[in-house]
């Protein structure tokens, strides 16, 4: 990840410069998380965004084709600067590497919770008031996936912390517990 993230953050430092000098920090941040779960989620796209039989050129008009009336102008340059560069197939990471800067400029603190079931608002806030409390921070980003394997209950993930609060972690622990008394 060393060389992509080598990459990435000159794009992500420029786009956060430009748009931070533009007032439009909040609403590229929003913008770059929906272009990412589009980006995820259609590897249609990825792969012709990856394709070297496509121009820059055609690349362009197809993003600018797909975006534009979405996204902020800073953002759609990005996509074509990216694009001329031929660099548009690392955008997800230099999508990732911008919003962790975004975070660390604003003091949010990103949890990633993974839980059996969904959440639903009440547990959502009261796990937003721990993680506050944990990460020492007012400002909590979540990202909620849920995971029927984890049986009950819920992990989560603060950075390098790891909170496992789930029912299979704790089968896993009772095991290995046991294993070192026989």
């Amino acid at each position: 990840m060393p060389l992509l993230n080598s990459i990435a953050t000159p794009y992500a430092e420029a786009l956060l410069q430009v748009i931070e000098a533009r007032g439009e920090t909040e609403q590229t941040a929003e913008q770059a998380k929906a272009v990412l779960k589009i980006w995820e989620s259609s590897p249609e796209l990825r792969s012709a965004m990856s394709s070297p039989v496509l121009e820059p050129e055609a690349k362009k008009a197809a993003l600018v084709k797909l975006f534009s009336d979405q996204l902020s102008q800073a953002f759609i340059n990005l996509l074509k600067l990216l694009a001329d560069r031929k660099r548009i197939s690392v955008l997800d990471a230099v999508l990732l590497r911008f919003l962790e800067l975004y975070r660390e400029n604003r003091n949010i603190a990103l949890a990633k919770v993974t839980s059996a079931v969904p959440l639903n608002k009440e547990q959502e806030d009261i796990l937003v008031q721990k993680i506050r409390s944990i990460a020492g921070t007012e400002r909590v980003e979540l990202e909620v996936l849920v995971d029927p394997l984890i049986i009950g209950g819920f992990i989560i993930n603060i950075g390098s912390q790891v909170i496992d609060a789930s029912l299979a972690g704790q089968v896993r622990r009772l095991g290995l517990a046991l294993a070192k008394s026989g």
